[in-house]
């Protein structure tokens, strides 16, 4: 394991703090979580806009073909 320096500003340091005391573990404890959930949903965004990549080229389909679905969507929600 490796030590990492980083800088809070306060406020957003007593929020960690608190947290941490309402989960009953440490600040470093919390902040690790907080980094791996980070990555784990960056993660699977990627592949969600990777699969919708993948979808719309086999299906021909373009952005404005998106734009226009939307528009119609909303068209007929105000009716």
């Amino acid at each position: 394991m490796s030590t990492v320096n980083i800088s809070f500003n306060d406020e957003l340091l007593k929020q960690i703090d608190k947290v941490a005391q309402e989960e009953s573990r440490s600040r470093s404890e919390l902040i690790r979580e907080a980094a791996r959930s980070y990555i784990d949903r960056k993660k699977r965004w990627g592949q969600i806009f990777k699969l919708g990549a993948e979808i719309a080229k086999a299906k021909n389909i373009v952005p404005e073909d998106i734009e226009k679905e939307i528009a119609s969507y909303r068209r007929g929600r105000k009716a």
